[in-house]
């Protein structure tokens, strides 16, 4: 059944999504995917490098991680690319002062940031933090820019927690570009610049290595742009309609992480 893998070969180190494919997400912190917290121990015990490459924003890294380890997962804060720490050191490049429109847990995360009079929006995924108010808002501060400034922490449409789909940033994102006719710059998946620097902390060129994600545009068609392989697994977010998405082919189908890491590790 194996034949026929050569995506496999020639790996060195693997990207993997955390939402969807290490774990789904619900209000009691969330439920691992069977096989996937062993899958995390067997990529470490073969010697593949391993970073998490994540557009997770309701949390701090150091709470993620928590979070992670508390459902299995061998996972450190080193081991973890997410938007917000990206976002930061933009930021500072830059000379912005964000007004922040994020999720509560979010917010130490900016902590060295200096958000008086700002000069931008960032936007996070806020969950409850949506409120009409919360967004009217931002939308004031904006269209009273003279070259408004916002910043994406990602761009999704979607994602599953134990109880269901729910919206993401991207929907939000699009409503403010859409009132302020702006365009947004999105800092995490799929922007290419957030993948390159997951590499950097990966330590390996993306010829060597593999992204595993549950969404077809931000992880896998991201990571291929990036010049990567890029597997969907059939967790998730994932719907059989994703098998017909007319821009983006995943380099192989799996039925979750547990099955693209046997399939990797037969290889080595």
């Amino acid at each position: 059944a194996m034949a026929g893998c050569g995506w496999a070969r020639a790996v060195r180190g693997l990207l993997l999504d955390g939402s969807g494919v290490l774990y789904d997400s619900g209000a009691d912190g969330g439920v691992p995917i069977a096989g996937s917290a062993e899958a995390v121990r067997r990529i470490k015990a073969s010697g593949l490098k391993l970073q998490l490459c994540t557009n997770e924003t309701q949390a701090t890294r150091e709470n993620f991680v928590r979070k992670l380890r508390a459902m299995g997962f061998d996972i450190s804060v080193a081991e973890v690319t997410a938007p917000a720490p990206a976002a930061c050191r933009l930021l500072k490049e830059r000379g912005l002062r964000p007004h922040l429109l994020v999720h509560d847990d979010l917010v130490p995360e900016f902590s060295e940031i200096d958000k008086t009079n700002p000069n931008c929006v960032v936007l996070g995924d806020a969950a409850e933090n949506f409120t009409y108010a919360n967004l009217n808002e931002a939308f004031r501060l904006l269209i009273e820019m003279e070259k408004p400034v916002l910043i994406s922490l990602g761009k999704g449409r979607y994602y599953k927690e134990t109880d269901g789909l729910k919206l993401d940033v991207g929907a939000y994102m699009k409503a403010l570009e859409y009132a302020c006719d702006v365009q947004a710059e999105v800092v995490g998946k799929p922007a290419k610049r957030f993948f390159e620097s997951a590499l950097a902390e990966l330590g390996v060129p993306p010829e060597q290595a593999i992204m595993i994600g549950d969404d077809i545009v931000s992880d896998v068609g991201g990571a291929q742009q990036c010049g990567m392989r890029a597997l969907q697994v059939r967790t998730g977010k994932y719907r059989p309609s994703d098998e017909n998405h007319p821009e983006v082919k995943p380099d192989a189908y799996v039925n979750n992480l547990a099955e693209a890491v046997d399939i990797i590790l037969q290889q080595l």
